[in-house]
């Protein structure tokens, strides 16, 4: 088992985001909060769950007096505070609005050249959730280039050995602590 403190800052936008980060096997557990300016200043504070092979379980997500219960079941079928989300069926993970810890579980589970996913995209600050496709191709040992399929959004991604991210090109650096528990 591996606990991580990770915090990254915002490179374009003002962003900041911390959170602790448990990898037990092919599970991750993640506890942290983000702070956000636009579209409004926002707090988000999140709890992530997945089960074997990164897939996503539950997020819950509170910001600004709102909450957000997402969860998979193992059908691949969502809801968001029990509310079915047939959008979104299939998807193997949620993609929490500009947070590059999220971007984790498709690109650790990533063994071939590319894989093409459908998302469980969660905006902030007001905790929509949308169906997002999005591809993850490798370039090398630690860097992945992720494609949004629907706007074209492209971004190289540099990883670290866990496959958590380092850099996220126009949206975050990670800052350098590497703090472990």
């Amino acid at each position: 088992m591996t606990r991580r403190r990770l915090v990254w800052r915002g490179v374009e936008e003002w962003l900041a985001e911390e959170c602790e980060v448990t990898l037990d096997g092919d599970r991750l557990h993640a506890v942290g909060v983000q702070l956000g300016a636009e579209p409004e200043p926002y707090r988000a504070d999140y709890e992530l769950t997945t089960g074997a092979d990164w897939v996503t379980e539950r997020l819950l997500v509170g910001c600004g007096g709102r909450e957000l219960d997402l969860r998979r079941a193992p059908d691949g079928s969502w809801t968001a505070n029990g509310e079915p989300q047939p959008h979104v069926a299939g998807a193997l993970d949620c993609d929490l609005a500009f947070s590059p810890l999220t971007n984790f579980m498709p690109a650790r589970r990533l063994t071939g050249d590319s894989a093409d996913h459908v998302m469980a995209w969660v905006s902030l600050p007001d905790l929509a959730v949308t169906r997002s496709e999005q591809r993850y191709e490798r370039i090398d040992d630690g860097r992945v280039r992720f494609v949004g399929l629907e706007d074209g959004f492209t971004a190289e991604l540099e990883l670290d050995d866990d496959g958590l991210v380092v850099r996220y090109p126009r949206l975050a650096d990670r800052v350098v602590s590497g703090a472990r528990a």
